[in-house]
């Protein structure tokens, strides 16, 4: 399980600045790109937003015009003042709902645009990536930092640029009505700009944990989950639940520091938007009083006041959104710019399709752990070799940097003479199929899970690569024959009957060479029988790695690699290693010894 204390512990408030511009960066980059194809819609909603701005702005001023000019004059004066504002009423109605209609759509091929990238890069990713990167952190990055983007441009757009219209048209209406009246309205400016830069601030440090705890609660409630079989047989729950208490409790504080916040940050604003309405309503009743301003314009300052401060609420939830989604950009530009460990050639090469395979002074280790020594080897074209070792030895290891999961650290592993750096994904996976001890089901029937490798096969071809591996009998008597649905990860079938499928699917493949890591290992005792039988013809010609720990599948190879430490330490036929009385003679003796 993993170790949640740790990795709390990397998680912090208080990034380096070189570190936080980097993100930001990033990030933004990012948004661009996403933004890019969509320019002349968003050119379109900035105009649908100013004629909703311009249109708000004018109702005020025309509530002016009508007290000090409608009134004196008459009903009918009054009256078109007052259809004047039914009528920005109406445009600023219509607009609103063109940019809701706009925005969404455009917001929904943003997302839609997003997930495709971030689900086929978590694809492109290599092998080595998703042994470190947990299932749960990647739901997170398609789940909540997704939905974090979207309410950003659901939202978040129109209440920016919504304010910043509203902040600088008010400002320059209240100058036009009254310039004294207007400056000692605008005093309080340089105190909200420095109130709104500490929030700012803030919350971006108080965003950045609340994404960083959810994502850390996904993962544990996904491991928990797919773990729920052993979870349960070691009475691990109690421990399960201690875990998720301490991290949910960590998310729920870190929601906490935001509300703590945005509960200083919007009273505050409203204090000062309040205070300035009364002192402004003081200044201009004196000088109403006065004959220098008339209570029309009085009544229109206070309409705009009351429009320029309900912005900077606007902006106290943009500033919360756009700081989840920033740190929700963070995670998943870091993702999209994790590059592949084993990258694709930028001039392909061809293979004749042999099967030849050779190991040329390969060395290979898992971070600072060296696993395979300097290895010479050469696996002749139709060959089966089987590779026998204590665990840790290095047996799987070879299978990986065959099927290119990894790439050496120093020499090269070749196909036919070629590196496998210079094969393309297509050509390798079609050239190279391993089989291992726990092969994954995908939900759907089960022809469809044999017709992975060829996704077009007719029915008969699936049928014969199942009747090859002795899959066919049970197969046609589960209801629905080829057409039962496997369930979830193949639950509705056995070990032995899954790998039979996993078997199927590999041979109707038909690779140049086929690698069987542990593959036998779930199968009993007469299902281990009848695919040994049809190994035998289905490997014929073919390149084959076995790797087993139960020598009985040993035995139907042409030769016998022992692996220790990383080292090729015996080689040679399995008869001729027993009666040299070696390593490979002890496993064997000790292997007859555990039937007896």
């Amino acid at each position: 399980m993993t170790d949640w204390r740790g990795v709390a512990a990397e998680q912090k408030d208080d990034l380096p600045t070189s570190v936080t511009d980097l993100l930001r960066t990033r990030s933004r980059d990012l948004l661009t790109d996403l933004l890019t194809p969509h320019r002349r819609n968003i050119v379109a909603l900035v105009a649908i937003i100013v004629a909703s701005s311009a249109a708000g702005l004018s109702i005020p001023y025309l509530v002016k015009v009508g007290i000090d000019y409608g009134i004196p004059h008459g009903t009918g004066t009054l009256l078109v003042i007052v259809g004047a504002v039914l009528v920005a009423a109406l445009i600023q109605a219509y607009t609103r709902r063109a940019f809701l209609a706009l925005s969404g759509r455009v917001g929904q091929d943003i997302l839609l645009e997003l997930r495709r990238r971030v689900f086929r890069h978590f694809q492109r990713l290599s092998l080595a990536f998703h042994e470190k990167y947990t299932s749960g952190r990647v739901i997170s990055r398609l789940t909540s930092d997704v939905e974090a983007i979207g309410e950003l441009l659901e939202s978040g757009f129109d209440g920016l640029v919504t304010a910043v219209l509203t902040l600088v048209g008010t400002a320059f209406m209240l100058l036009v009505l009254d310039v004294h009246l207007g400056l000692a309205a605008l005093v309080p400016i340089p105190f909200l700009l420095l109130f709104t830069r500490w929030f700012r601030r803030q919350s971006s440090i108080a965003y950045r944990r609340t994404r960083e705890t959810v994502a850390l609660l996904i993962v544990h409630f996904v491991e928990s989950m797919t773990g729920i079989r052993a979870a349960q047989t070691f009475r691990r729950e109690p421990r399960n639940q201690e875990i998720f208490e301490t991290l949910n409790g960590d998310y729920g504080g870190a929601n906490m520091r935001t509300m703590h916040v945005i509960s200083i940050f919007m009273p505050g604003v409203k204090l000062i938007g309040n205070v300035t309405v009364a002192a402004v309503l003081l200044y201009g009743g004196w000088l109403a009083i006065q004959h220098e301003v008339t209570v029309g314009v009085l009544a229109a300052f206070l309409l705009y006041l009351r429009q320029f401060y309900e912005p900077m609420q606007e902006i106290s939830q943009f500033y919360n959104t756009l700081q989840s989604a920033g740190a929700a950009l963070e995670k998943l530009s870091g993702v999209l710019e994790e590059r592949p460990e084993v990258a694709e050639p930028d001039e392909p090469q061809a293979v004749a399709g042999r099967g030849q395979v050779r190991f040329d002074g390969v060395e290979f280790g898992y971070t600072d752990l060296q696993v395979i020594e300097r290895l010479d080897l050469t696996i002749s074209a139709g060959q089966t070799v089987a590779v026998v070792g204590a665990t840790g030895a290095g047996k799987t290891t070879l299978a990986k940097l065959i099927s290119r999961f990894y790439d050496p650290v120093v020499g090269r592993v070749l196909l036919d003479g070629v590196d496998l750096r210079d094969l393309d994904e297509p050509t390798l996976r079609g050239a190279v199929v391993m089989v291992t001890q726990e092969n994954f089901l995908f939900s759907g029937t089960i022809a469809d899970n044999i017709r992975i490798g060829r996704p077009g096969a007719p029915l008969t071809d699936v049928m014969a690569a199942a009747a090859a591996v002795g899959a066919h009998d049970f197969i046609m008597s589960l209801p629905g024959g080829y057409d039962a649905e496997v369930g979830k990860r193949g639950g509705r079938m056995s070990a032995g009957q899954r790998q039979l499928v996993a078997f199927a699917r590999a041979f109707l493949a038909d690779p140049a060479v086929l690698i069987l890591d542990e593959a036998t290992s779930s199968l009993d005792v007469p299902s281990e029988r009848l695919v040994q039988r049809a190994l035998r013809t289905v490997l014929a010609g073919r390149t084959a790695m076995i790797i087993a720990h139960r020598l009985s599948t040993v035995e139907i190879a042409d030769r016998v690699l022992v692996v220790e430490g990383g080292r090729i330490v015996e080689d040679g036929p399995p008869h001729d290693l027993i009666s040299e009385g070696g390593r490979y003679a002890g496993l064997h003796d000790a292997w007859q010894a555990s039937l007896a």
